[in-house]
């Protein structure tokens, strides 16, 4: 049986309990992080606090462990559970008041909940052969670079890919491409690669700083910038990045190829070269125990 961690607590899933007056369940008052484990390594752990520790600041909710104390408890919840590979999900809410209230409480003590599930990367098939995705406009708030737990505006965005046999949403906004609905997105345009800048309109993916500093360290030529609607549409590949998605070519958007050659609807050169990279470097990254 899983076993997770709830405020101080191991036990199994089946016995996790969370007061009803908690304000992640009244307000989604909280933030998370997917952290993704090979051979019983977190991938890029320290970054992956760094960037909890930003949403937190952002929400005005104090971090309620050291660093050294999440990466004692990730390890012991990885520990603890069967698999390798895993996701290890962690939550931080702003712990339950005694009334139901918008405005912050004087004293209460925040909910900390930590889980593993078995970690699922796309299969060699869809790798290969690629995905397909809708578009819509991007109509979640502005503060879209804290990962917070309020995703029902994702949530709909995504259902509106499985809706329409796809696998992810693209997301513009006066424009401009900010993100996908549960992952970043790159474009390849005449052999360069475009990713849209970090602000608050985008959430600043793991996987999307492994890719830019992949790009680098193998002199792809790459601008971060706006990315205008027109050049997501008109590119010649399109990946999405994420955690578990890793890196996985999108060949079809609303129905037409991604491409210049309509006939040969495939994942492109760049896109591949990349996936090798980054699968390389994650094996670097695990032998090193980082």
């Amino acid at each position: 049986m899983t076993t997770v961690f709830l405020d101080g607590q191991f036990m199994p899933i089946a016995e996790a309990k969370v007061p009803v007056m908690d304000r992640g369940f009244l307000f989604g008052d909280g933030a998370y992080e997917l952290i993704p484990v090979y051979s019983r390594r977190p991938f890029r752990l320290a970054e992956h606090l760094r960037r909890l520790q930003h949403t937190l600041d952002g929400i005005r909710l104090a971090n309620p462990h050291a660093e050294a104390e999440w990466m004692r408890l990730i390890g012991e919840i990885v520990a603890r559970n069967d698999g390798d590979d895993q996701s290890v999900y962690l939550q931080v809410t702003r712990g339950a008041d005694t009334k139901r209230n918008h405005a912050f409480p004087a004293q209460v003590v925040p909910t900390v909940f930590i889980m593993t599930e078995p970690l699922v990367t796309p299969p060699p098939a869809q790798r290969e052969q690629g995905i397909a995705a809708i578009s819509a406009p991007d109509m979640r708030w502005l503060r879209c670079d804290l990962k917070t737990i309020s995703l029902l505006a994702n949530c709909l965005l995504r259902q509106q890919a499985v809706d329409a046999g796809c696998v992810e949403t693209l997301l513009f906004r006066d424009g401009f491409l900010t993100e996908g609905a549960a992952s970043n997105i790159f474009v390849v345009r005449d052999g360069v690669l475009l990713a849209p800048p970090k602000d608050h309109l985008m959430l600043p993916g793991i996987t999307y700083d492994v890719v830019l500093e992949l790009d680098a360290a193998h002199g792809l030529p790459a601008e971060v910038r706006p990315v205008a609607e027109a050049e997501a549409r008109g590119a010649d590949e399109l990946w999405m990045t994420s955690s578990t998605k890793e890196v996985l070519p999108i060949v079809r958007l609303d129905g037409q190829p991604v491409g210049r050659d309509e006939n040969a609807v495939r994942p492109g050169p760049v896109g591949r070269r990349m996936y090798d990279w980054y699968q390389a470097f994650k094996q670097t990254v695990m032998r090193a125990g980082e």
